[in-house]
């Protein structure tokens, strides 16, 4: 139910941007709510490599674990999350990152409805906020590993 989408330009390289979101076995070093984050396999799948990960998501007295299903596209800087098992009815998210002058555009989209409507309500209240504190995050990462 709660979707969020934004684009945002960044001075770095798309490459660098996209080096860092695929980077999901650090999550839980700099990404807020995330306590933990685990790779249970790796598949090279054409132009694609496919990795199935979990992430423990700790969130007041929740603390849930979902598997997902994260295609890497390099090539194409281009990341895709489907949901695999957990607490969610449905999550897909994308992320997209296109060189510009100036660095790079990064385009984020997420849509996701938990199982438990007591979590869903909580989310819903806070949903931007907590959106917009992970983006940052990752901006906050990409300026610790990258400089500016």
């Amino acid at each position: 139910m709660p979707t969020h989408s934004e684009v945002r330009s960044l001075p770095y390289s798309a490459k660098q941007m996209y080096a860092l979101v695929a980077d999901v076995e650090r999550y839980s070093e700099f990404l807020p709510w995330c306590s933990a984050a685990r790779i249970r396999q790796r598949v090279q799948q054409g132009e694609s490599e496919i990795l199935d990960a979990d992430l423990v998501i700790s969130f007041k007295v929740f603390r849930e674990k979902f598997g997902s299903r994260v295609t890497l596209w390099e090539n194409m800087h281009k990341i895709d999350t489907e949901y695999l098992d957990g607490p969610f009815k449905y999550m897909q998210s994308n992320w997209s990152f296109s060189d510009t002058d100036e660095g790079c555009d990064v385009e984020f989209f997420v849509d996701f409805e938990f199982k438990n409507a007591i979590l869903q309500r909580i989310i819903g209240v806070v949903f931007n906020e907590a959106m917009q504190r992970i983006v940052r995050a990752f901006e906050t990462r990409a300026a610790a590993l990258y400089g500016s």
